[in-house]
């Protein structure tokens, strides 16, 4: 069997078409089917950003109706849930920033906020596992945590959130499920701090858990391209909470890559190379006969 995994969306519903096409599914009036022995598996972020919100929810989950097709919960449809979400207090069970609020008002929009339609979607959100443990992988959007997955498994049903108990979920859990839909922070001392894209100073990075000596100075661990780090000295080495909860191949998105696509290590690859922005959508193709990790089965399409 070969899992055709497939990057965040973000929307993009033309680079979506586009690469189904060029990895040879095919249209049946109801759902694109899959060539034989292949199967797509598609890793969260569909929504947000792209001006084809519904579109795009569309073809994805036409293709998980129909048996063609599997997929996990990103950020993206988790934080829309915490969004619409309130506590017994009134308040959002996800605050966003106003960037962040920028971001999700593409699909508010698309949906109708509050409508039927938007709670349809909610649902469906739902339905979408945290992450998939497939023959001879783990697809999980972000990082798979070891703590932070055995934690969680103590509350999920087939790895999936109960939209019947998420307001009630303690806090500990949706730092554990931000762990593993965002990835791996570092917390910076007391008086260090680096600036975000918009110039925010933060005290938290975003690192790369995939490396395989974490005890390296931050500048080298990074995986927060779109940040200012010129304000941390070169040497600086932060405790790294992290221990990888698998030994099987690892396929995440999330990271935002740019450039040639290759495994992030020998066992992990990443399926995020920008398509939300300027970028390719991107799917791994993973043979179950042969998983070792390779840039060849990489493809790429940007139209």
């Amino acid at each position: 069997m070969i899992y055709d995994i497939i990057g965040d969306i973000h929307g993009q519903v033309d680079k979506l078409l586009g690469l189904l096409d060029k990895l040879g599914y095919r249209h049946d009036g109801s759902s694109h089917i899959a060539p034989p022995n292949h199967k797509a598996i598609f890793v969260g972020d569909f929504i947000d950003r792209g001006d084809a919100q519904l579109e795009t929810l569309g073809i994805v989950f036409d293709m998980i109706d129909n048996h063609q097709a599997l997929g996990i919960m990103g950020n993206h449809e988790y934080n829309a849930i915490g969004y619409a979400t309130t506590d017994d207090q009134g308040k959002r069970i996800y605050n966003p920033t106003p960037r962040q609020h920028e971001t999700h008002q593409v699909f508010l929009e698309a949906v109708g906020e509050g409508s039927a339609l938007h709670q349809h979607w909610l649902n469906r959100f739902f339905e979408l596992p945290l992450w998939l443990e497939l023959d001879g992988c783990l697809i999980i959007h972000a990082c798979p945590d070891a703590k932070a997955m055995t934690n969680l498994m103590l509350c999920l049903h087939d790895n999936r959130l109960s939209p019947n108990d998420f307001k009630d979920l303690p806090k500990i859990t949706h730092q554990n499920i931000l762990k593993i839909l965002t990835g791996v922070q570092a917390h910076l001392p007391d008086g260090v701090f680096i600036k975000d894209g918009l110039g925010h100073l933060r005290q938290d990075v975003r690192v790369k858990w995939w490396k395989d000596d974490l005890n390296q100075p931050i500048v080298k661990l990074s995986a927060a391209s779109n940040c200012d780090l010129s304000t941390l000295p070169n040497d600086l080495v932060c405790p790294i909470d992290f221990t990888l909860g698998t030994d099987k191949p690892v396929i995440i998105g999330h990271y935002w890559l740019t450039g040639d696509p290759a495994p992030l290590s020998d066992q992990v690859i990443c399926t995020d190379y920008s398509a939300g922005k300027d970028g390719y959508l991107t799917t791994y193709q993973f043979d179950t006969d042969n998983p070792r990790l390779s840039a060849e089965n990489f493809v790429q399409f940007y139209g």
